[in-house]
């Protein structure tokens, strides 16, 4: 099947998810993880750096989306095999993109990333996550273009900071883990969340597949607390009989 057209953002920004091959880790100590922010000389606007995959929010430059990580990648992996004594490739062919058109959308993709490490319990507070842009926002940063989300929010700096914080801080429990049952998703998010555990580029790619497969996605969909079926409908385009049967 042919693969379909990477979609093209007018704004410029993406949000990158680059997953190691096979679901392997791709960084076994932070030497590897401070190598791999050596290799982001790019606009970056937020990044976190998980075991086994990456999620980057980042500006488009001269050259392509697809150029710019692939020149990412050659240059992490060939110190990667070097360091580990090994050969092949570590990513995933493709990497999955999603283009950022709006300022809502820009920020709930902002949140998602650096929400991820309360996701998976790597930590109680993003703020005791090392590998993320979350700790740029309160500093002065080198590497994150802070600037863009803080005007977002306020032009005085000292109210954007604190409009950020209780934005990126918001539907979490004490437990700082993301607390979805309680409130009904947003179509933004909900996209963002099928993208996550289908590992699809974009939800109607679910359309194409072979109906075994595509079925053992959505019951995995289902599963996301506060998606609804028609949600998932309405996003994957597969109607909702299809969907409760699956």
């Amino acid at each position: 099947m042919p693969r379909q057209a990477r979609q093209q953002s007018q704004s410029g920004i993406y949000h990158v998810i680059l997953r190691g091959i096979n679901k392997q880790v791709i960084f076994e100590d932070e030497q590897d993880k401070e190598r791999f922010m050596w290799c982001l000389q790019y606009k970056l606007y937020g990044y976190c750096l998980m075991n086994n995959h990456i999620h980057l929010l980042i500006k488009e430059g001269n050259e392509s989306i697809a150029k710019t990580m692939k020149r990412i990648g050659v240059s992490y992996v060939s110190w990667f095999n070097r360091k580990y004594g090994r050969c092949g490739p570590l990513f995933q062919d493709r990497f999955k993109s999603e283009v950022v058109e709006s300022d809502e959308y820009f920020l709930m993709a902002l949140r998602y990333i650096h929400q991820n490490p309360l996701k998976t319990g790597e930590v109680k507070k993003m703020s005791a996550y090392h590998w993320s842009g979350y700790q740029e926002y309160f500093k002065e940063s080198k590497l994150v273009d802070t600037d863009f989300a803080m005007g977002i929010f306020a032009s005085d700096s000292e109210i954007a900071v604190h409009r950020f914080e209780k934005f990126m801080n918001e539907k979490t429990e004490d437990t700082g883990i993301m607390v979805y049952g309680t409130y009904k998703l947003t179509d933004q998010e909900a996209k963002l969340a099928i993208q996550e555990t289908a590992e699809l580029t974009v939800p109607t790619e679910l359309q194409t597949m072979e109906k075994k497969k595509r079925d053992e996605i959505l019951r995995k969909i289902k599963q996301i607390d506060g998606i609804s079926t028609r949600q998932i409908a309405r996003l994957t385009g597969i109607t909702q009989s299809v969907i409760v049967r699956a």
